[in-house]
Order: C-alpha cells, then structure tokens, then sequence
C-alpha cells in the first residue's frame, strides 16, 4: 500500500480472518501457521483478529484470559521473529491484577513487544429481538493510546467498537499515523450496517488507510461474526476485502 504524497512506503499488509474453536491450543497454532504463510507471501505487517484464541462472548473471558507475557503472546512473539515480521495480535482476553481487559499485543521482527492496546470502548449493546451483549459485565476498559513505529508508516490501534469514535482516529492522525488498524468481531446486526461505513469515514475524514480483521464467521458459534476484513484507503470509494482463511 501506498499514501500519495506522505511518506510511507510500500509494503504488503495481510489481515488473517481464521476459524475460532473452544480450544486454545488449536487456535494458536492456526494462527501461527497462517502468519507464516503471510510471510511467505510477503507480508511485513500481519494482523490477526478480535479474540483470536478464544470464543468471544462474555462467559468465555474469565475462562481463556491470561497474563501477558503468556503462552499466546509468547507463540506470536517467536512467530514474529522466527518469520521476520510485525505482528499486530488480534485481541485476546487479558488478566492483570485481577481485572480482565480486551487486548492487542504487537510483536516487532525480532520478537520484541512493541505495544499494549487494551480495547478503550467497551461493546454494550442491546437491540431488540436481534443481540444483546455487555462486555462490561465482565472487561475492565483500557486508558491509553496505542501507536508503534514500522520503517514504512506510524501505525495506530484501537480493537471492534473502538472504530465508532472518530475522536480515536483523529487523535491517531494527528500524531503521524497513516494507518489504523482494528481487529474486530462485528456480528450479523452491526456488520451489515456500519462495518464498512465506519472504516470509510474514518480513512476519508482523516487521510489515513484503515484496517480491519474479523474472525472467520461461524453460524454455530454463540455469536456469529460478520467477517468481511478489509483495507480502505483514503480515497473515497475504494477499498479492498479478502483473507488468510
């Protein structure tokens, strides 16, 4: 990808948009394996999505939150290394002095832990007879900015809802980043209707690219993922959409 007139390089971003068991350890191997064959196929910045290694719903933080460094982040900072790359680590249920938060890790290529984004807009939602859900029946909300350098661009961070205030995106465009990137699970209400929509205003308002990871959806999950991961650019009207299955 490249901003016409900014300086940012080109490079190859990939958006992994894999199948999410009950069982972790199947998970993690399912990522590592498709962040190798990102590499293989050029990818300098791979990003999994929202909850990579565990179900997302409410019951299941408690259950799969780990500390981090964990066995999850340590399988994506060898992966990282191993492959050369930067890895933007979906999200994954983090626990911390006995709070629990919606995290992104991102690994550099040597392994190093570049940056720590803990989800800041917590999902609460409730529209009747279609989803209710509360994640903050169970998360802790994070209160920080997440950015980390790359040789080709600033990159910002924010996870799922963080992409509905365009306060976020703002401040991350004004801080040098030229591309936002928002591992997500928007489900069969909200995908449809703002998926796109938000990732369209956010890179025309701002002039920055964006992007989004989605779990794989799966209708026999206890809630279903809209998918759709894509890249829009700052130009209205285009975008791209597709995956590593």
């Amino acid at each position: 990808m490249r901003l016409p007139g900014r300086a940012m390089a080109t490079f190859r971003l990939a958006l992994i948009q894999l199948h999410v068991s009950p069982i972790k350890s199947d998970n993690l191997t399912r990522a590592c394996g498709l962040i190798r064959e990102a590499a293989k196929q050029g990818a300098k910045i791979v990003s999994l999505p929202e909850c990579f290694n565990s179900p997302y719903g409410t019951k299941y933080f408690p259950e799969y939150a780990e500390k981090i460094p964990g066995d999850s982040t340590q399988k994506l900072s060898e992966v990282a290394k191993e492959c050369s790359v930067f890895v933007i680590g979906g999200s994954i249920p983090e626990e911390d002095a006995g709070r629990l938060y919606n995290t992104c890790a991102v690994f550099g290529p040597d392994g190093t832990l570049l940056v720590k984004h803990r989800k800041l807009h917590l999902f609460d939602i409730d529209v009747p007879g279609k989803i209710t859900f509360q994640e903050s029946k169970t998360l802790s909300p994070g209160d920080s900015f997440s950015t980390f350098d790359t040789p080709y661009c600033r990159v910002g961070l924010g996870i799922c809802y963080d992409l509905r205030f365009a306060e976020l995106a703002q401040i991350y465009a004004q801080r040098g980043c030229q591309l936002l990137v928002y591992p997500g699970a928007f489900n069969l209400t909200t995908g449809p209707a703002h998926w796109e929509l938000l990732q369209r205003g956010r890179a025309v308002d701002n002039q920055v690219y964006v992007a989004t990871a989605s779990p794989a959806r799966d209708d026999k999950a206890s809630y279903v993922a809209w998918g759709h991961s894509t890249v829009v650019t700052p130009c209205l009207f285009s975008s791209w959409e597709g995956s590593l299955r």
